[in-house]
């Protein structure tokens, strides 16, 4: 490469032309390049040479510099350290504004790997040299599905690392909201333009920069409030949900990302819209149902058999008043659409049509968000859940085989059941799901559950027994006394053996009970708790909600890296941890879920 003076092709070209002087019978075929690697003059330049090349005065040597870069690059952390140490990123970021497309197309691709990984210096380094507008810049400027897909790609990587989130959000997410999300989804700003909402497209562009923004939307009450506010973004993902679920096509990446960004935005919406106070909590929590015509004597109930005694759905069904929903003076858009009751048949249809366990633990997660806040709008979806005929389709999620699935479903039944009627339908119908899923002592059962699930399970089933003496009793003729008190005894999880306790002391409480208890062959020794007493019942004397799940960040997962043309393409995906923040309440009971 000393000899390389200047286009390296007059230099390639110069030995074939020798070649073929020498060779006569290669005279009618081109000199391949494996003849020419033979001549002892030739080498593979070696890294710094490659990195200095992406700063030759000619183009075409800077985009074959960088798309060699881009497959070194490729699955060994060892060259992109040597990169970075090299001061090659920010020859590269400098590159993303080259006006050649294809100098900043191969420098984005080289970007995309050197980003990709466990090793956070790499995206630091990115972020040092501005690389993070660099991008934004590109995606506006370029209308190349290409280049999109290496941008939207990098900065799904870039995202994974907590501390470039902020700044993805002030830099970019509204170019990506407007550029891809909007567009992509098919949503449309204006409702009286005269093209109509058109079908969205699952793109990659789409996958990744929901990807992106699924990441980033687990940052905290600043990043979920920035994202509730940008204008078309909960919109847009709403319009990709129901697109997706009119056209059965739900088992895909990017609706997961979707659905995960909205539950991440559910999250602590109670607490964090503004004007949340203008809408207090119905008295008593006293949530009644959505009224409607009454049904015909011998019509079956939301779960699909005849109505318990006492049940009613329409407007004599005094035990429970009506609901009013607030009147409305105009549609509701952005922000509002996240806790409207409409949306809960959205959910609700995800939770039946999915078969991606992500996605359905990310619908159960969004039901549970919003039905846990202490405002009216919690309790309008508490009830709308029932009005849907969505106990059933959470119930049965209870067999699922995939265990944060039914620990977001028992979650979302918890905060459900602090509707009165809503309890009473569970305790009906779920306890013996629920009960099923509980470890006997430490075997545990087949689906081999996580201790949070268990302690999950076990706080749900006490908010259903908790001032129902008929659901107390049907968890004892459901046989779980048995498991509860082995669960007390044995079990190695602190955790576990207190939620036992708890449901125990519950159980024990009821007097009328106690003689069912003997006969079964308890005594009150059974109950006594091996941990601290009662669970404190909160200050303000309201039940409890589970408010506490936070958004699932995929750090690196679905992010690919590319290669140059030569390799073939392959995708990694890279199982991600909850992230460590601190916006957990962990007061006992309740929960509200993140992605």
């Amino acid at each position: 490469m000393s000899q390389v003076d200047g286009d390296p092709t007059s230099f390639f070209q110069a030995m074939s032309r020798a070649q073929m002087l020498q060779f006569p019978h290669k005279r009618c075929s081109m000199v391949s390049l494996d003849s020419i690697r033979k001549d002892p003059r030739w080498r593979d330049p070696n890294l710094r040479e490659v990195i200095t090349m992406l700063s030759h005065p000619m183009d075409p040597v800077k985009s074959n510099a960088a798309a060699y870069l881009q497959h070194l690059c490729y699955e060994n952390d060892h060259i992109k350290q040597d990169v970075r140490q090299l001061k090659g990123v920010p020859v590269l970021v400098g590159l993303l504004d080259h006006p050649k497309a294809e100098v900043h197309r191969k420098a984005c691709g080289a970007l995309r790997n050197i980003s990709y990984g466990k090793d956070h210096h790499n995206k630091v380094a990115i972020k040092n040299c501005d690389g993070i507008p660099a991008l934004v810049r590109l995606l506006r400027k370029s209308n190349n599905m290409e280049v999109r897909e290496l941008v939207t790609g990098t900065l799904w990587n870039l995202s994974s690392l907590e501390p470039l989130k902020m700044m993805i959000i002030n830099h970019g997410l509204q170019t990506l909201t407007d550029e891809v999300i909007i567009p992509h989804s098919g949503w449309r700003r204006d409702p009286t333009e005269h093209s109509r909402p058109q079908e969205t497209e699952w793109t990659t562009v789409f996958k990744n920069t929901s990807g992106c923004l699924r990441n980033v939307s687990s940052d905290g009450a600043d990043a979920r409030q920035r994202l509730r506010e940008c204008e078309g973004l909960v919109d847009a993902l709403l319009h990709a949900l129901q697109s997706a679920v009119a056209h059965k096509e739900t088992d895909n990446k990017s609706v997961e990302n979707c659905v995960c960004i909205l539950r991440n935005l559910s999250y602590h919406v109670h607490k964090e819209v503004p004007g949340a106070e203008k809408f207090p909590e119905p008295v008593a929590n006293q949530v009644p149902g959505l009224g409607g015509n009454q049904k015909k004597k011998n019509e079956a109930d939301c779960f699909g058999g005849k109505k318990p005694k006492g049940w009613r759905n329409g407007p004599s069904d005094k035990k429970y008043g009506t609901l009013d929903l607030p009147k409305r003076t105009e549609p509701m858009k952005g922000l509002e659409l996240l806790y409207q009751p409409e949306v809960v048949r959205l959910y609700l249809s995800l939770l039946t049509c999915s078969q991606n366990h992500n996605t359905l633990e990310a619908a159960a997660g969004a039901l549970q968000n919003l039905a846990a806040g202490h405002w009216a709008w919690s309790s309008y979806i508490r009830a709308t859940v029932r009005k849907e005929k969505g106990l059933p389709v959470l119930v049965e999620l209870l067999r699922s085989d995939g265990d944060k699935v039914v620990r977001a479903v028992a979650i979302a039944l918890r905060n459900l059941a602090i509707d009165r009627r809503n309890k009473d339908l569970i305790g009906s119908y779920a306890m013996r799901d629920l009960v099923s899923n509980l470890p006997c002592g430490q075997q545990r059962p087949a689906k081999n559950l996580e201790g949070d699930t268990v302690v999950a399970i076990l706080n749900t089933i006490h908010e259903i027994i908790s001032d129902s003496p008929e659901n107390a009793r049907g968890l004892i003729q459901g046989h779980a006394i048995q498991k509860l008190v082995a669960i007390n005894k044995t079990s190695q999880s602190g955790r576990e053996t207190k939620a036992a306790s708890h449901v125990l002391q519950t159980v024990w409480a009821y007097k009328d009970l106690r003689n069912s208890l003997y006969k079964g062959g308890w005594n009150k020794s059974h109950f006594k708790p091996t941990t601290s007493g009662m669970p404190k019942k909160p200050k303000s004397g309201k039940s409890g909600y589970d408010d506490i799940t936070l958004p699932l960040m995929e750090k690196n997962q679905g992010h690919h890296e590319t290669v140059a043309s030569s390799i073939p393409e392959r995708k990694h995906f890279i199982r991600a941890g909850r992230p460590a923040v601190g916006l957990v309440e962990r007061k006992p009971p309740p929960l509200d879920s993140w992605v």
